[in-house]
């Protein structure tokens, strides 16, 4: 029997869950990914999940001989690139998720911050062009299609106050879902979390707070992409947002051991938290 199977339904039934998927990790998913979705969806949870795609609007950028730039890690979006990049998130990257995830056997819907007017958004600066952030989400459509059982597959796709398009951070959009539903957040990726080496071994930090992540970066513990991650963590923990999770994706049960708040990978909650949670 496996886990899918045998796990009971618990205290955490009919609440939501959003999980975010860099665009670098897609293509390495398993199918067992995708069959914990199904399962926890059985299991009266509310999956939503928040996508990106960046490897595959950069290879689209090249085919179409179009320059990218970025400032802070964010991709500057030109008037020139958003109909591209709009095409890549909302359509083949989108349509690809929900075709894996019904496949595995459950339904699922893929929308994006356009529909419905589900993200009110506005851009951001004038430097990263159209980059936007949100301002609103509307719950109402993710809470319809989650209890008529679609699991909802959003692309951060917006419009602003003119409806002309914007490109929103991935992150940021997952971190705008999970507030407005009261959710936890799942950053899925290729690393089991954040970590440090001790004789050759990965030993990792299963519950972090702001001042210990501001330690390890200090100390060198916390480099590269992982610093951006980190940081967008706690930039997402709120009063309704308690915890978000770092796991690595290709890890067996992942989704269904982060929701059950089992050990794995990494958790990042407040600091007031973190003597509950430990």
């Amino acid at each position: 029997m496996t886990m899918s199977e045998s796990m009971p339904p618990t205290e955490h039934n009919h609440k939501y869950f959003v999980i975010k998927c860099g665009g670098s990790i897609l293509n390495q998913l398993p199918d067992s990914f995708y069959l914990d979705l199904v399962a926890m969806k059985k299991q009266g949870y509310h999956p939503v999940l928040v996508h990106g795609g960046g490897p595959e609007i950069s290879r689209m950028l090249d085919q179409l001989s179009i320059q990218t730039t970025f400032v802070d890690g964010l991709r500057v979006t030109t008037d020139e690139m958003v109909d591209t990049v709009e095409m890549v998130l909302s359509g083949s990257v989108n349509k690809q998720l929900v075709r894996k995830i019904q496949r595995a056997g459950a339904k699922a819907i893929g929308i994006s911050g356009v529909d419905g007017n589900l993200f009110t958004c506005k851009q951001s600066s004038e430097s990263l062009g159209r980059v936007g952030e949100v301002i609103h989400v509307d719950k109402a459509l993710i809470e319809q299609l989650s209890h008529a059982g679609y699991i909802p597959i959003i692309s951060p796709i917006s419009t602003d106050e003119s409806f002309k398009p914007l490109n929103i951070n991935g992150d940021e959009a997952a971190s705008a879902v999970a507030q407005a539903l009261h959710a936890d957040i799942c950053l899925v990726s290729d690393t089991p979390g954040v970590y440090e080496e001790i004789n050759g071994q990965k030993v990792i930090f299963r519950t972090l707070d702001e001042p210990k992540i501001t330690s390890l970066i200090e100390k060198g513990t916390i480099i590269g992409g992982m610093i951006p991650k980190v940081k967008g963590a706690i930039a997402a923990l709120s009063d309704k947002v308690s915890s978000v999770m770092i796991v690595d994706g290709r890890e067996e049960n992942a989704l269904l051991k982060a929701v059950k708040h089992e050990p794995i990978g990494t958790r990042i909650v407040r600091k007031e938290l973190e003597n509950v949670t430990n």
